[in-house]
């Protein structure tokens, strides 16, 4: 496992766009509140280029994936927003660059992707958390979802309690483990690939917007099939927003689902966190250790930086 260093006022954050085109308008709104945590922002030259639904080409979103890991005088790296194409340049990552230069890497959805590839091929501890255009520059940006920037600042033990949201117990436990995971669908999507979500004693998060059901269903049940649930220590249920049942008529409930995947797991399952495409959004780092507890219902996280 490698710690990124923590961020210091004066320091220098770039901003990449690796999957859809930003939001230009919100990202120009998000960039003052990081000037205000006493940063400054370098934006990668490609952000604001299109192509289709990506975010320039293959190979414009890689440079500036690479020129961010290269940069001596950039101390973090925040993504714009998700949507979609990290899938498409993961393979051509020059893992060994980002292992010789670890950095904060702060981003989720489709970020998710990097996220695990990143982890399992060089152990860098990366964050889920907000991203910019997506998030931080719309109006609708909490505060509670602001305060949790200020982790990167210095090490801090998260602990997230009922306080914070409403949390259900699925299975009863208590679990200890590297936290891993992220958007849903996402880590479907490494499966059978080189960079296949590995949950082998950990704590898988899960969260995803925009899937109802069925499709939430189909997920699961892949991840059931690979052995990625079994072997989990246990699972923490993050957000599922926009999951209402559209395209079918009738349809079982979100808590039907999880129910039906994890109530028999033995180990810890708890859900309701705010963990996700929502506001708040509960910022974790991921690849460090956690602990999950159903009796308690908290989720005590150790800190990403050093």
């Amino acid at each position: 496992m490698i710690l990124p260093k923590r961020l210091q006022k004066g320091d220098t954050v770039g901003v990449i766009a690796p999957a859809s085109p930003p939001n230009l308008k919100n990202l120009e709104q998000a960039i003052p509140f990081l000037e205000n945590l006493g940063l400054n922002v370098k934006v990668a030259p490609n952000v604001s280029k299109t192509y289709g639904y990506l975010a320039g080409t293959d190979q414009e979103r890689l440079d500036d994936l690479h020129a961010m890991f290269a940069d001596s005088e950039v101390n973090g790296i925040i993504c714009a927003g998700g949507g979609y194409g990290t899938g498409r340049i993961v393979s051509s990552i020059d893992f060994d660059l980002i292992q010789a230069n670890p950095k904060i890497f702060w981003g989720y959805s489709d970020i998710t992707y990097l996220h695990t590839a990143i982890r399992q091929k060089t152990g860098l501890v990366t964050f889920h958390g907000p991203m910019l255009s997506s998030d931080v520059g719309k109006d609708s940006f909490e505060e509670r979802s602001e305060k949790m920037f200020h982790q990167l600042f210095q090490p801090e033990t998260l602990q997230y309690t009922a306080s914070f949201s409403p949390l259900q117990t699925i299975a009863d436990g208590e679990a200890e483990g590297e936290l891993v995971g992220g958007n849903l669908s996402l880590l479907v999507n490494t499966m059978g690939s080189a960079y296949e979500l590995d949950t082998k004693g950990k704590l898988l998060l899960i969260e995803d917007i925009g899937e109802e059901p069925y499709r939430i269903d189909s997920f699961l049940s892949q991840l059931k099939l690979a052995g990625k649930l079994e072997e989990a220590a246990g699972i923490v249920v993050g957000d599922f927003s926009e999951a209402e049942p559209k395209k079918r008529g009738k349809s079982l409930t979100l808590e039907e689902v999880y129910d039906y995947y994890f109530a028999g797991l033995n180990k810890p399952v708890v859900s309701g966190f705010k963990i996700g495409h929502c506001q708040p959004h509960f910022a974790v780092p991921l690849g460090t250790k956690a602990r999950l507890s159903s009796q308690s219902k908290t989720l005590t996280i150790e800190p990403g930086v050093q």
